[in-house]
């Protein structure tokens, strides 16, 4: 029997899971289908296939966005795609904008800034560094938010497994790698980690994905300034505006709506540790989209970082198992 975890453990348990997926744990979750009626291998395969599927599409969405970047500029690409996503949404979830108090809307506009600033600070990183090693310094931030969260010993070795996988992307001081661009990613990660907490938060105040649609709106008006500055006319090229559509689909509503599905029939741990494989995909989609092939040493970094998220979160689950045992 599955025991459903509070909100505040779900919240940790998904730190390294990809940003637009973290609100659905407040509303979400893996329902009981009670003894001697498990799914059955077909079934239970239909939500790895969706994680996996929104995986591939965030990655590749910033492929695409990377492709983008010449023509619009990153921080045009950072605007093209909250306005965009920020339009969807408001359509698809029509969310109300009545019955809120001062504190709903402090905190949902706090979960639009953590969104634009990450989007804002990960692409700025993006047009600098390739994209594996950018999402894989961007996920130590929510690592270490679940490590902190946990204050359990094992965890701290998780960390230092990370800070290994990070010192050898920097070839043992991130001279090899542009230092601004290495900076702009974990200024994301940090973001990230302001995000997961305002998103749980959010989670708990707005019914559905409401209050994930007024934030993406608040953070498509913060960049649009900063996008206009920087590339002005050219985001009302129509095929400028088409891909970043594009990005908008790929990288916010497509993987959204399947995480969200995936999280109606899997465990929110499970689900966390699958999101930790994201570092590999990016790796995979810059080497097929963008042509940037990785050295040994750096396959071996991600896959440390990668052992490093996987682990925490399966020692954070172990641990919440045992409590609810005792």
């Amino acid at each position: 029997m599955n025991v459903q975890p509070s909100a505040s453990e779900s919240a940790a348990a998904a730190a390294v899971a990809v940003p637009e997926a973290v609100p659905a744990l407040d509303t979400a979750g893996p329902k009981d289908p009670g003894p001697g009626t498990g799914p059955g291998r077909g079934t239970a395969l239909v939500p790895i296939v969706l994680v996996v599927a929104g995986g591939l599409s965030v990655q590749f969405g910033s492929a695409v966005a990377a492709l983008l970047m010449p023509k619009a500029g990153a921080l045009g690409v950072v605007t093209l795609r909250l306005a965009a996503a920020a339009l969807i949404l408001l359509v698809v979830c029509r969310p109300k904008l009545r019955g809120h108090s001062r504190a709903d809307w402090g905190t949902v506009v706090a979960f639009g800034v953590a969104m634009g600033g990450m989007n804002t600070l990960f692409y700025q990183a993006l047009d600098r560094i390739p994209l594996g090693i950018a999402v894989t310094l961007e996920v130590l931030g929510p690592l270490a938010l679940s490590v902190f969260a946990s204050r359990r010993l094992i965890n701290v070795v998780w960390a230092g497994l990370a800070l290994v996988g990070v010192v050898l992307l920097g070839g043992g001081g991130f001279d090899r790698l542009d230092p601004v661009g290495a900076a702009y990613a974990l200024g994301a990660g940090a973001m990230w980690a302001a995000y997961i907490v305002f998103s749980a938060r959010t989670g708990r105040r707005f019914p559905q994905a409401d209050g994930l649609a007024l934030a993406m709106v608040v953070a498509a008006v913060l960049s649009l300034p900063l996008g206009i500055w920087e590339s002005g006319a050219k985001l009302t090229v129509p095929s400028t505006l088409a891909l970043g559509a594009a990005v908008a689909v790929l990288s916010s509503v497509l993987p959204y709506t399947l995480e969200l599905m995936a999280l109606r029939r899997l465990p929110a741990s499970t689900f966390a540790v699958m999101m930790s494989l994201e570092p590999a995909i990016a790796a995979t989609a810059g080497f097929l989209i963008l042509n940037q092939a990785l050295s040994t040493t750096d396959a071996l970094a991600i896959a440390l970082v990668i052992g490093a998220s996987m682990g925490a979160v399966r020692s954070q689950t172990g641990a919440r198992k045992k409590r609810q045992k005792g």
